[in-house]
Order: structure tokens, then C-alpha cells, then sequence
């Protein structure tokens, strides 16, 4: 354990700097740890807390102008990938719509702080339609916010994480198997979330070429389409009632009732 310990502080910021870029481009792999121990370590004068802030930014910052720029080709898609990807709830990407709806780019000051959320917001900003530098500009103090709370987090409160290495060195190769034994654990609860989700709305489904032959054949149909304004081509369902899946309870009157009901969404 001495071994890890002396590895992370030789390798500090190389090793933040990946990990923020690892999680930041969405894998399952969770940085407030490594953010809180290397707080401690620039306490401790092992690590410059410039340095620390200055590489986990940068980690941050290249992953979310990457997914920035795949939103802004592929919108919906992007999203559906990172979604999967990060093992989060395609639901994540409704909330986060809900978000920038009501709170636009100024969403991505305290998106990172929302698990679920961090993931899909950049791409959501590109597919938005906003500009590169405000973009850039909300997403920095956002990113810099969030690595800032949890780097003085860990130098404020230094003394007691040096007492938890302590007791892991001590431990040795057990602390491991527990590390291992409960980021399995966490990747697999993430994993069984997903599937909850995905039985949760497993529905009658048609394919597009099923509601086409419907259309064709004369059949009464009324298209839904329940997706948020972001999310949705203007174009996609000419005549369609366009009623965000938020708005159903109160507007559900609007849907006739004589007739097939397909709703349209992400």
C-alpha cells in the first residue's frame, strides 16, 4: 500500500490529469477520491495545489469540448452513446434537457456536482446550438467549482486522511480486496439501474416502417411527440401534437381518444 501511496505522489499529476480525462469522457470511474487525496498532498507539500487544480481542469476541459463537438454533429445519438457508455439511464438525458431548458449554459456551473448529469451535459450543450465560447467559459467555472470543493475538501481535512492511509497501510493487501470488492459492487448496482430502467418502460413498441404502412393504409393514428424541445427535429412529424412528456399530465386532454396513440421520443 506504502507502494501505491508513493506512486500517486510521484505520478500525481499525470495520474489526475487521466483520470479526470477518463471519467470526464464518461467511464464509470469515480475522481472525488483522487480529488480529496491530492488536497491532502498539496497540504502536506507533496504536491502544488496550483499544479493540481491547473491538470484536473485540463483533464476536464478536453473531455467536455470532445463530447462538445460530437453534440453539436450528432445530438440525440451522441447522447443515447454516452448514456450507455457511463451505464446511466437513458432518463439522465431528460433530466438534463429539463435543466438547460430552464437554466440554459449557466446549467453547467453545477451540472458536475449531479451524478448522471455530468456525463451528458457538454454533448447536450453542443446539440443545443450554443456558441463555442460561452460554452467554454460556463464549463470552465463549472469544471473549476467542482475540482475547487473537493481539492480544499481534502486540504482542510488532511489530517484525518492522513489518518485513513495510515490505517491502509496497516491493512495492506486487504484494503485492495475492499477497494476492488466495492467498486465492483458499485459498477454492478449501476449496471442493474440500467436494466430496472429499461424493463420500467418496456412498452408496446412499433418500428417507423410499422407506422408508416399504418399511415398509408388510412389508419386513424395521432403521433405524440413527447420529446423536449431540444431534442426534437421540427421537421420530423408533420400534423403531430407536440406535448413534452412533462406536459402530458396537464395537457393529456388534447389526445383524442378514438384512435391508435403513438407517442414519439428519444
Amino acid at each position: 500500500m506504502s507502494e501505491t501511496i508513493e506512486f500517486v505522489v510521484r505520478h500525481g499529476y499525470l495520474l489526475l490529469f487521466f483520470w479526470l480525462l477518463a471519467e470526464q469522457a464518461a467511464l464509470p470511474i469515480p475522481s472525488i477520491p483522487l480529488l480529496l487525496v491530492s488536497g491532502a498532498l498539496a497540504r502536506m507539500g507533496e504536491l502544488r495545489l496550483s499544479s493540481v487544480l491547473i491538470y484536473a481542469l485540463a483533464g476536464c476541459l478536453i473531455a467536455d469540448n470532445f463530447w462538445f463537438q460530437i453534440g453539436r454533429r450528432y445530438s440525440a445519438k451522441a447522447l443515447q452513446f454516452v448514456c450507455k457508455i457511463s451505464i446511466e439511464p437513458d432518463s439522465c438525458v431528460r433530466r438534463t434537457e429539463n435543466l438547460f431548458i430552464r437554466y440554459g449554459l449557466r446549467s453547467l456551473l453545477v451540472s458536475k456536482f449531479v451524478p448522471g448529469l455530468s456525463a451528458v451535459a457538454a454533448p447536450l450543450a453542443g446539440g443545443s446550438g450554443a456558441s463555442f465560447g460561452r460554452f467554454l467559459l460556463f464549463d470552465s467555472l463549472g469544471a473549476l467549482f467542482w475540482i475547487s470543493t473537493y481539492v480544499f475538501a481534502g486540504y482542510v481535512f488532511s489530517d484525518q486522511l492522513e489518518l485513513a492511509a495510515a490505517y491502509a497501510i496497516r491493512m495492506g493487501s486487504g484494503l485492495v480486496f475492499i477497494t476492488i470488492s466495492v467498486f465492483t459492487a458499485w459498477i454492478l448496482w449501476k449496471v442493474l439501474q440500467r436494466r430496472r430502467f429499461l424493463k420500467s418502460i418496456n412498452v408496446a413498441r412499433i418500428s417507423a416502417d410499422e407506422l408508416r404502412d399504418m399511415l398509408s393504409g388510412g389508419s386513424q393514428v395521432t403521433i405524440v411527440d413527447v420529446r423536449s424541445s431540444l431534442g426534437r427535429d421540427e421537421d420530423a412529424f408533420p400534423g403531430a401534437l407536440r406535448i413534452p412528456a412533462e406536459e402530458l399530465a396537464a395537457r393529456h386532454e388534447e389526445i383524442p381518444r378514438d384512435r391508435e396513440i403513438v407517442l414519439f421520443c428519444t
